[in-house]
């Protein structure tokens, strides 16, 4: 670890941002597939991704988190580029490094969920999952990266694994659940399921992914009402609502469509209402706040800036005044 001050240190100070939601950023810009969402825009436009950490940070993130989401051997195997796999975990860190060096942030590695766990044949699927996790957590370490991220869990079966592996590594870890059902798939409540964590040792648990602020609120309470532990809340901007709880379910009125959705631009929060998340989230006690799928750089500047911080963008926040004048001809703001 190259930060003197490291994630610990940082969050017994204040809230540190977080932001992720590289998959469907760089989906849209064209560089990698939806569907199988393996991150191989790491090795075949490693600028793309770098520009991305760059436009996060200078946005006030904290933490450029290494793409290495479904960097996993199940997914790489899928798309016919396992034997790559070395190569694109220990490149995704490097890129982050890279970037990181720019504005002091901390970098994380990543872990996601296995789609190898299977709580009913726990000691088998156990072995197959551990042996994903150390590969990635152990080229991370490796490559120095300065604590470890695994995230969009939802069984507590598999979250213990990812966390004793990161544990072994000597690596603090943040380990967080996407809750998507009202339980974990191995049936435990939410704040559950992260005092299982805090008790193993986690030294940071939280939501992140599924639910966007609207569907998530009353599962953060939960949470932080059951551990003393950091927490952390990283939802999706999109606006779900008790009958489409999770973004997974968002499609049109009238759609017939059960695929995972990819039209999801009618549904995504403005920067000013995840600014209101954010808010919301450090009043209710939650310490690491950020955005997962579908954030992109401004809803990051405009939650920095929500919780009272300037930014290396900030001088590029709106400012409507500098227009003088509507459409409509009609002065914007009041003229002196």
């Amino acid at each position: 670890m190259e930060n003197s001050e490291g994630i610990l240190e940082r969050l017994k100070k204040d809230v540190v941002l977080g932001a992720e939601g590289y998959l469907f950023e760089l989906e849209r810009r064209g560089y990698l597939k939806a569907g199988p969402f393996v991150p191989e825009v790491v090795l075949d436009f490693p600028d793309a991704v770098k520009e991305l950490h760059r436009e996060f940070l200078i946005a006030g993130a904290e933490v450029m988190v290494a793409f290495t989401y479904y960097a996993h051997r199940d997914k790489m195997k899928a798309v016919g580029r396992e034997m790559q796999l070395e190569e694109l975990n220990r490149t995704a860190v490097r890129l982050a490094k890279e970037i990181a060096k720019e504005g002091n942030a901390l970098v994380a590695g990543n872990l996601s969920e296995s789609w190898k766990y299977d709580h009913t044949q726990p000691e088998k699927s156990e072995k197959i999952v551990r042996h994903m996790f150390e590969e990635q957590v152990q080229w991370a370490l490796e490559e120095g990266v300065d604590f470890i991220i695994a995230e969009t869990l939802d069984y507590v079966g598999e979250a213990l694994i990812a966390l004793d592996v990161i544990r072994k590594a000597g690596l603090p870890s943040m380990i967080t659940y996407t809750p998507i059902l009202e339980r974990s798939r191995d049936g435990y409540t939410w704040g559950d399921a992260c005092k299982i964590l805090e008790n193993s040792g986690a030294d940071i648990v939280g939501l992140n992914c599924g639910r966007g602020p609207n569907t998530i609120y009353r599962h953060l309470k939960h949470v932080r009402e059951s551990v003393r532990c950091f927490t952390a809340a990283q939802p999706v901007p999109y606006r779900t609502t008790e009958k489409q709880p999770y973004f997974q379910k968002l499609q049109e009125e009238g759609s017939t469509s059960c695929a995972f959705p990819v039209a999801l631009d009618p549904f995504l929060h403005t920067r000013f209402e995840m600014a209101k998340f954010a808010v919301k989230a450090k009043d209710m006690g939650i310490n690491y706040i950020g955005i997962c799928c579908g954030g992109a750089p401004h809803h990051v500047r405009a939650m920095a800036e929500a919780l009272g911080r300037t930014t290396k963008s900030s001088k590029n926040s709106p400012d409507l005044c500098m227009q003088n004048v509507s459409f409509d001809g009609k002065p914007i703001c009041d003229v002196d």
